[in-house]
């Protein structure tokens, strides 16, 4: 029996058995994509998109006003974005990555007029956004740093909150909780708000910190300016809209005193005693008793038994605008790349404000905080439909009013989530295996650190610097995500049918887009007549050349 034969008979067979199911898998995802599950929230025709289709149109509305009322008025672009590139723009905003090629075929299934529900409602029911929404906001919340050893589970809080925006629980339910969490930062994640600054000295969570936390994160105010002095300079103004005050030092610290009982023990985060809280003022002899109490809307304060329920209820409270505006400012800034009002959390209580800011207020209020329903809303609008392109020069004003969609740098967890999805046809998500999400995820934290995190002030305009580019360049994720033979680019070079298909599904993997007619000449002419392994090397290159392209560094 000729052994040696037989083996080799053995390997051809299981040889052709792989590229078989490979191009069966390729073909799947490339040609009949109906792998991914209908979004069960999609309703064409309900009343609940009526009615987001209703308020979008009074945000474009509010828009159009403010560029017609302008000294010397703008006109806004007369071109519309494309769907792919909306739903890219969508998958990057709420889900820091690109659609897959995956999820792109099966969108060309959906009817034109339903493409954008369709793919917010997929969106919606996917952990990648909840978890990437959970990022976004514990930004804001607890900042990026590593935090108090033992006592702090940053990782912990982000699941937390990645569940509570899965579920679309009421976003001024899920503020409360943060502000009155009780327990251990283990079993009660929430309670991390506090364990995160945790004083080494006292063993308690530090209650300027916590003001100036809660000021930004919830109010989009930058009370803690007032930390060591009063407002000098008429920056900041406290009290109502309607009898506006400047701020004071003391304004901050009535605001840190409603955590001065918060304690800290083996049992975790709990309201202690009610203790006074002691603080020396700026021209002061010696610390004096601070009461607890709001810097605005005095009137909105509750008689709750405790100082953390009392702060809870009156953030929250719906008459509170500033509440409201800081959560649209920050919802609006995550999908635009860009906040409606700059600084992201700094926002007047005087105004002016965005009319469409207003509009998007009144809505989330009679919404009940309905987190889902104001991101339908925002992806709804002409204003997230506009081309950043204009057949006339468009200036930063053309920007800053929405005459165009804003382009914008990606940010690095877009950059490194744009990389992994790109080199993958299918979509890279929980439902992915084990060794692909490990994997990757192992990779996208590592590029972050050496691309350089942005930290809480994400939405900071910046330059690419020169480590950026020669991380793209020459940067391990890159090379090794090209290089894996189980990843699009090999499988794409080697199983597609011809030449036309890959490049095809090049553009589409990495750019969102297929090739124009020049582009598609450009590389079927280099790539004429080349055998398998030059055909792959060509590939691999063109992914290459497409990711280190500008177009793809950017939200268009």
């Amino acid at each position: 029996m000729n052994n040696s034969g037989d083996n080799s008979l053995l390997k051809n067979i299981l040889f052709g058995v792989v590229v078989l199911t490979g191009m069966l898998a390729v073909g799947y995802v490339l040609i009949r994509p109906e792998s991914l599950p209908q979004p069960q929230s999609f309703a064409p025709a309900s009343e609940a998109r009526l009615s987001i289709e209703q308020v979008a149109a009074k945000v474009d509305a509010a828009i159009e006003e403010e560029l017609a009322d302008l000294r010397t008025p703008l006109t806004t672009t007369p071109y519309r974005a494309d769907d792919l590139t909306v739903a890219r723009r969508l998958t990057l905003s709420l889900a820091g990555t690109l659609p897959s090629v995956e999820e792109i075929r099966q969108l060309e299934q959906i009817d034109p007029g339903h493409r954008t529900h369709w793919f917010v409602s997929r969106l919606l029911e996917d952990r990648r956004t909840s978890y990437h929404l959970a990022e976004r906001f514990a930004r804001a919340y607890v900042g990026v740093d590593e935090g108090p050893f033992l006592v702090y589970r940053r990782e912990r809080f982000v699941e937390w909150l990645n569940d509570q925006i899965f579920h679309n629980r009421p976003y001024d339910d899920l503020a409360r909780e943060i502000l009155t969490g009780d327990g251990l930062w283990t079993d009660d994640p929430s309670v991390n708000f506090y364990t995160a600054v945790i004083d080494e000295e006292t063993g308690k969570p530090d209650p300027i910190r916590l003001a100036g936390r809660t000021s930004r994160a919830f109010l989009g105010m930058r009370i803690d300016c007032l930390q060591c002095h009063d407002d000098f300079l008429g920056t900041m103004e406290l009290g109502s809209d309607e009898d506006p005050r400047d701020g004071e030092q003391v304004d901050f610290h009535m605001l840190a005193a409603f955590f001065s009982d918060v304690q800290n023990s083996l049992a975790g985060i709990k309201t202690g005693v009610e203790s006074d809280y002691e603080y020396e003022l700026l021209g002061d002899d010696e610390a004096t008793i601070i009461e607890a109490s709001p810097p605005l809307y005095e009137d909105l304060m509750g008689e709750e038994p405790d100082l953390r329920s009392r702060l809870a209820n009156w953030v929250t409270h719906e008459d509170n605008r500033p509440f409201v505006r800081a959560t649209i400012n920050r919802v609006w800034a995550i999908m635009f790349n860009k906040p409606l009002v700059e600084p992201v959390d700094n926002i007047s209580i005087v105004g002016p404000w965005p009319e469409a800011m207003e509009v998007l207020c009144d809505d989330f209020i009679d919404s009940d905080f309905d987190l889902h329903r104001l991101i339908r809303v925002i992806a709804a609008t002409e204003a997230f439909h506009r081309s950043s392109e204009a057949p006339f020069d468009v200036t930063d004003k053309h920007t800053e009013y929405l005459a165009v969609f804003p382009l914008t740098r990606l940010r690095p967890d877009q950059v490194a989530g744009a990389i992994v999805q790109s080199t993958s046809l299918s979509t890279v998500d929980s439902t992915s295996n084990i060794v692909t999400r490990l994997t990757s995820f192992g990779q996208q934290n590592d590029f972050v650190t050496r691309y350089g995190d942005a930290g809480e002030d994400e939405f900071a305009d910046r330059g690419e610097t020169v480590t950026q580019r020669l991380l793209m360049f020459n940067g391990d994720m890159i090379r090794e995500r090209l290089d894996n033979g189980l990843n699009s680019p090999a499988r794409t070079a080697g199983l597609s049918p011809d030449m036309k298909s890959a490049v095809e599904v090049t553009f589409l993997a990495t750019l969102s887009r297929a090739p124009d007619q020049i582009e598609l000449q450009h590389f079927m002419r280099q790539y004429e007549g080349l055998g398998r392994s030059e055909r792959s090397t060509k590939i691999v290159d063109l992914y290459w050349g497409l990711i280190n392209s500008t177009e793809f560094g950017w939200n268009r």
